[in-house]
């Protein structure tokens, strides 16, 4: 019998590297980008004072509008706790809709999101809410039917698309947005992941997209309460892998079937080395790893190195994935909230609200 062929070299989870390993501490690399940092405070500065001043306007869409985002670079979780805000205020009994930009969707104009919607057309995260909340996801939380969703480049056009598609709409949620000052909002959810503030500069030195502190309104962190949080409410979240893996018909397998094979894994998101982890914590055997770049399109990829090797993904990959590769597993995440972040956001928003505040902090 023939050897068979070496399998093709893949790279395992990416040291931090870059900007992002200068990111991680006052090194001189980032003292070096620190004159930077302070170019890039002067514009936001004065941006913001353009939007306090009138020049540049602001606009309410009529209903209120909670914006879930963050002040750092990078993903910090913030669609699925998009995902869990909307589940939970339409289990309350508030009809939700949820707007977006949409980033790295090959189109500009304002759209409507469907669950079949292409990931290229509507961006990766309003498809990935899309699947979540109008198809069921992945069966760990039961889907919401009747959840509009709308992309624009100016996240107001997408809120007053979906409004006037949607007339009765009770509360907007906005995935990402809390530097998008056009538009006007009512609550303000900052997310952290575990690197907290990273070593506290502005970009590029930095991972901050703004200073910090910043007033906001809740703040929730997956790792310590970061530095300058206590001016709001601080409130703890876990992300743990769904027990079951998703096939792009909908069938689920169990995790706990795969251990004991080697397996190929790939993450095109911010920080796939967390992913990786959490399959290798949950026993699985990653002969390989691939870490590509955020919202990549697959288009070039080439297939495990091994023909019948199973492939594991994240949820939002698998949405661009399946229509090259119909055999990849994607691999859902399930956020865990304190529960008391939702009685505190019940105290802030009652139904039917209608306040006007904002604050370009």
């Amino acid at each position: 019998m023939a050897n068979p062929a070496p399998a093709r070299p893949v790279p395992g989870p990416a040291a931090p590297h870059g900007l992002q390993k200068i990111w991680q501490t006052r090194g001189l690399a980032a003292w070096a980008l620190w004159p930077l940092s302070r170019l890039y405070a002067a514009l936001a500065a004065l941006r913001r004072g353009l939007y306090r001043a009138g020049v540049f306007a602001a606009e309410h869409p009529g209903c209120p509008v909670i914006v879930v985002g963050n002040v750092i670079a990078g993903g910090a979780g913030k669609t699925p706790v998009v995902i869990a805000l909307v589940q939970y205020l339409q289990a309350r009994g508030l009809r939700v809709g949820v707007i977006s930009r949409g980033h790295g969707r090959s189109t500009r104009d304002c759209r409507a999101v469907l669950p079949g919607s292409p990931a290229s057309e509507v961006g990766d995260e309003p498809a990935l809410i899309a699947r979540r909340i109008c198809a069921g996801g992945d069966g760990t939380v039961p889907g919401v039917p009747g959840v509009p969703i709308f992309v624009a480049t100016r996240r107001v056009a997408a809120a007053r698309a979906l409004l006037a598609a949607h007339p009765q709409t009770d509360v907007l949620v906005c995935d990402d947005g809390l530097q998008h000052l056009a538009l006007l909002r009512d609550l303000e959810i900052c997310v952290f992941n575990d690197q907290g503030t990273g070593n506290g500069f502005l970009l590029p030195a930095g991972p901050l997209r703004e200073l910090w502190p910043r007033a906001v309104d809740f703040v929730l962190h997956a790792g310590a309460r970061p530095p300058g949080a206590s001016a709001a409410p601080a409130f703890g979240m876990r992300r743990s892998l769904a027990p079951c893996a998703v096939r792009c018909d909908g069938t689920r397998l169990p995790l706990a079937w795969l251990q004991g094979q080697p397996l190929y894994a790939l993450a095109a998101v911010a920080r796939p080395g967390e992913f990786f982890a959490m399959l290798r914590a949950a026993g699985l055997t990653l002969a390989c790893t691939e870490a590509l770049p955020d919202h990549y399109d697959f288009k070039r990829w080439k297939g495990p190195p091994e023909p019948h090797m199973p492939v594991l993904c994240t949820e939002k990959d698998a949405l661009k994935l399946w229509g090259l590769y119909p055999g990849a597993l994607a691999v859902a995440l399930v956020l865990h909230i304190d529960p008391h972040f939702f009685q505190a956001l019940d105290a802030r928003l009652p139904p039917g609200a209608q306040c006007h505040r904002y604050h370009p902090a």
